[in-house]
């Protein structure tokens, strides 16, 4: 329906790494710890990157999702499809349908350990993309 269409592209073909790296700077430039992408396209339908950070506090997460809302929008044209916090706010998820954005407490990151679990992913080198700690 009109959904999709809304959430098109828009003239802004862009690939999922692409989009990945959008979303890791954004998360970069709001210091978010941590900060690490993982491709699965082979591994899952779900997604085809996962983007992963960790926020000091449930404001400091809220305001690293706003930012990779705010850049997805800006750069790509990309309104996520939803926004889901869970956990009282120490989990935010972003999900873009190629990309997941997944924003944690250092508490709740380390509990789900999304590396662990998608250990057989191929990490995506984000030196160039990120400023040094």
């Amino acid at each position: 329906g009109t959904i999709h269409i809304f959430l098109g592209k828009r003239g802004m073909s862009m690939t999922p790494k692409e989009l990945a790296i959008i979303a890791a700077k954004a998360l970069d430039e709001k210091k978010g710890k941590e900060i690490s992408a993982i491709e699965i396209t082979d591994l899952t339908t779900l997604a085809d990157y996962f983007v992963i950070a960790t926020g000091g506090s449930n404001t400091q997460i809220n305001a690293l999702c706003d930012a990779v809302e705010k850049a997805m929008k800006e750069q790509a044209g990309e309104a996520p499809l939803h926004r889901e916090g869970h956990r009282d706010g120490t989990w935010v998820l972003l999900d873009y349908g190629c990309l997941a954005v997944h924003v944690f407490s250092q508490e709740a990151r380390e509990f789900y350990d999304l590396e662990r679990l998608w250990s057989d992913g191929k990490p995506l080198d984000l030196g160039g993309v990120l400023t040094a700690d």
